[in-house]
Parts: structure tokens; C-alpha cells; sequence
């Protein structure tokens, strides 16, 4: 097996069924501004609006979606976002209307997570090491 040479997630998008509710609760939680995707051509029924992010930086870059018959909640998927400390953010859901699922807890050497629910049934995690 050879040594890896990028992360495994180059990508991630986490769905919604109201763009201007999510976006609102991310950009609140996170204190982040996000930039709303052009979509000319891919008709109403698809938005997009991208968390920041740089080019050629580590971790992975990712977006918001809303796209007919594709539900929110419910699903399989966690995206971990970054954090110095997860209590912070985790301090903003529920004033933005979201829920905390798993209060700030230890992972032992890996560090801290809390477990959140969004506006769209979603549940996310926040990762940091203090």
C-alpha cells in the first residue's frame, strides 16, 4: 500500500431543504460568510452555496445544496468541521435554531467533538484538540 498523499474527503456537501435558513445557521454557528454559486443552466430546482475555503489548502472544501427530490436529515452522512474549540461553536447552535445532539466530549489523544443537529435534520460534528 502506498503512503497517502492528500486527504481521503476532497469533498463534501451536506443537503437542505430551505438555502436561506442553512446558510443563515451555518454562517451564525461558524461565524464564516459563504459565497452563494452561480447556477445558471441547472434550473430552480438546484442551489448551492460554498462554506469558504482556499485553494490548494488542507482539509476539504465543501457546500450547501438544495436539489429537487433530494431530502435533508435522516442520512449517513457526518462532516466533521475544524475548530480551536468546539465549545465555541457549539455555544451559537442553539441560537440558531439548531440542536446539540452530544455536548463537547473527550476522544481521548484525538481530542474533543460535539455533535450537532442543523436547521435540515443534519447532524454534523465540530472537532478540535483543546
Amino acid at each position: 500500500m502506498q503512503p497517502q498523499k492528500t486527504n481521503v474527503v476532497g469533498w463534501f456537501e451536506i443537503y437542505v431543504q430551505d438555502m436561506n435558513r442553512a446558510k443563515f445557521f451555518y454562517e451564525t454557528v461558524f461565524n464564516i460568510q459563504m459565497t452563494e454559486v452561480p447556477t445558471e443552466g441547472m434550473g430552480e430546482e438546484f442551489q448551492m452555496t460554498f462554506f469558504p475555503w482556499v485553494e490548494n489548502a488542507p482539509c476539504a472544501p465543501g457546500a450547501i445544496v438544495k436539489a429537487q427530490g433530494v431530502p435533508s436529515g435522516g442520512n449517513s452522512t457526518m462532516v466533521y468541521f475544524n475548530s480551536d474549540d468546539c465549545a465555541v461553536e457549539e455555544s451559537r447552535v442553539e441560537s440558531a435554531s439548531g440542536k446539540i445532539l452530544k455536548p463537547k466530549f473527550s476522544i481521548g489523544e484525538y481530542g474533543f467533538c460535539s455533535i450537532c443537529q442543523d436547521t435540515e435534520g443534519n447532524a454534523f460534528g465540530i472537532h478540535s484538540m483543546k
